[in-house]
């Protein structure tokens, strides 16, 4: 199948299954997609069983695809910079002190301890994996993703300081933790670890990112407020996103936190100057459909992951006590800052629960642990991040708006 092939199946796919979601399941949008998905993956790798179906050159078309570059290097830029075109500065800007702590801090930490967990649990089945897997494990499963929060928290009723938090945070924190896992993965490539090289790195990838985001954001700021053309602005909005996220990723600079920045400045940095109220609604518009149609390719391109994993009972019951690590952790991270800087925070007990509940893990962490080199370290990893990413979208995004009602109601009466 070539590339042309391959696309008009996702996009067949995703509009068969957001209509049959509409029309029967009546999910969340990208939860409903992702659960179909799953399902179809299901009964083809179950299909050996009940009919003489080879999957083989089904697994290849996948392998094929490089899933991992596709989000990485293709979709990525994209999402992000939609996600915060459309976010409030302002909102934001109330909870810069949670925010920078769990974006930053409880990144870096949550790394830490899922890494040391994690190599006690493998230790517990007498599977023998290098330390470093465990931290690479760590800073790929570390960030809330900000394609799952975006296409599933805004919806749930989530109250809007909580909301703007969890948004903030998984809008920042996914450049925090692809700097972490590039720089063990060059440990890994290179066995020598230089806490100086690392810091170095993160500054470098963090900082110039932001850098460069701000930059090339002016830069569009003024060509926008140049004209008065909404064809011509929305070509102008694409031509940044595509080129600006190029340009980053080549100049070893996080991509990602230059689209979060730029995006945000689009958005929010004179609005109404750089562009009429016209062009301001067919911008959004037009970022809105591209939100919506790769967010439903993407949700079905990470079920489909499903199908190249090769599973064994053992690996999959360390899978289930990675997802009850990640969790813990993610507790753990949230509620530690919660009672040891509450004047800084200012942040009550329910919120922790919500921000803590609200941590979703997405196609982000699968395409970082998908981009590993293959080695039997890799298969583990690949199970339990897509057993941890099934759980956070159907059990979490499915259940998050039901706790912010309770803890609601609780707050009511």
């Amino acid at each position: 199948m070539n590339a042309y092939h391959v696309l008009t199946v996702l996009v067949c796919l995703s509009a068969l299954f957001a209509y049959l979601n509409q029309r029967f399941l009546k999910l969340p949008f990208v939860i409903g997609l992702f659960v179909l998905s799953t399902l179809l993956s299901l009964l083809v790798v179950s299909s050996k069983v009940w009919f003489p179906l080879s999957t083989e050159a089904l697994k290849l078309t996948i392998q094929d695809l490089h899933i991992d570059q596709v989000i990485l290097k293709g979709m990525l830029g994209f999402l992000l910079f939609a996600g915060a075109l459309h976010t409030d500065w302002q909102d934001l800007r109330r909870q810069i002190h949670p925010i920078a702590v769990f974006a930053i801090g409880g990144v870096l930490l949550s790394t830490i301890l899922i890494a040391l967990f994690f190599k006690a649990a493998t230790q517990l089945f007498h599977l023998e994996i290098d330390i470093i897997y465990c931290f690479l494990f760590g800073a790929l499963i570390s960030p809330t993703d900000p394609i799952a929060v975006l296409g599933i928290l805004t919806k749930a009723n989530v109250p809007k300081k909580t909301e703007s938090i969890i948004v903030g945070e998984s809008l920042f924190n996914d450049g925090v933790g692809v700097v972490v896992f590039i720089a063990l993965l060059q440990t890994q490539e290179t066995h020598v670890f230089s806490f100086g090289g690392f810091a170095l790195l993160f500054l470098e990838e963090a900082v110039g990112g932001i850098a460069i985001g701000l930059a090339i954001g002016y830069l569009l700021h003024l060509l926008l407020k140049s004209i008065d053309h909404y064809e011509s602005e929305i070509l102008l909005t694409l031509a940044f996103v595509m080129a600006g996220y190029s340009i980053s990723n080549s100049l070893h600079l996080s991509g990602a936190l230059a689209m979060v920045v730029m995006g945000l400045m689009v958005g929010n940095f004179r609005q109404h100057i750089a562009m009429s109220d016209a062009t301001q609604e067919y911008v959004h518009k037009f970022w809105e459909l591209v939100d919506v149609i790769l967010n439903a390719i993407l949700f079905i391109l990470i079920a489909f992951v499903l199908l190249v994993i090769d599973f064994s009972t053992s690996l999959v019951v360390l899978g289930c006590i990675g997802v009850l690590l990640v969790i813990l952790v993610r507790f753990f991270v949230v509620f530690l800052p919660h009672w040891t800087l509450p004047r800084l925070l200012r942040l009550g007990k329910d919120d922790a629960k919500l921000i803590s509940w609200g941590g979703l893990r997405g196609g982000l962490s699968l395409a970082l642990v998908l981009s590993l080199p293959n080695s039997p370290a890799k298969e583990l990893l690949l199970i339990t991040t897509y057993l941890c990413v099934l759980f956070s979208i159907t059990v979490q995004g499915l259940t998050i708006g039901g706790l912010a009602k309770k803890i609601a109601g609780k707050s009511g009466s």
